[in-house]
């Protein structure tokens, strides 16, 4: 028959006795507080994620009539990203 769990002597486990508990001689100094660290989130939030110099240059080139505009690059582009939608859409 099995024993349920409980009814042995905590104090002794199979020869295995418990020792005293060791008494806490170290004791512990804090330090300074430091200005906590930037995350990397708030050093990528901090600046812009585009490139503003190639976004000016190109609004120049548009407003000169310089910048080269395909219809068809642009209308691949879209049925491309509009197959991109059907695919994430649920059923």
């Amino acid at each position: 028959m099995v024993e349920p769990i409980g009814t042995r002597p905590r104090d002794r486990i199979a020869g295995v006795s418990r020792v005293a508990t060791p008494a806490a001689t170290a004791s512990v100094t804090k330090q300074p507080q430091t200005a906590p660290t930037p995350t990397v989130a708030a050093q990528l939030s901090a600046s812009a994620p585009v490139d503003v110099q190639r976004v000016a240059k190109i609004k120049e080139a548009i407003a000169k009539g310089t910048f080269p505009l395909s219809p068809s690059t642009i209308a691949d582009a879209l049925i491309a990203a509009r197959y991109e939608w059907m695919s994430n859409d649920k059923a």
